[in-house]
């Protein structure tokens, strides 16, 4: 079984951890309103996917 001779110092464990970190969810243009969306998913904007409309979108123009 391997195990450590040395005990491994703060700052190469850190420089380790140094690659743990998040990356930004990638961004695609939607074909038919340009807005931004997530790659594979429906356009929150205008509800379309694959070139044809799948959620019914409203307008958000009613009164609380």
């Amino acid at each position: 079984m391997a195990v450590p001779k040395q005990k491994q110092s703060h700052s190469r464990t850190n420089k380790r951890r140094s690659q743990h970190k998040i990356s930004a969810p990638a961004v695609n243009a939607c074909p038919q309103c340009h807005q931004p969306r997530r790659p594979h998913r429906v356009c929150p904007h205008c509800g379309f996917y694959g070139g044809r409309e799948v959620v019914a979108t409203h307008d958000h123009d009613h009164e609380h």
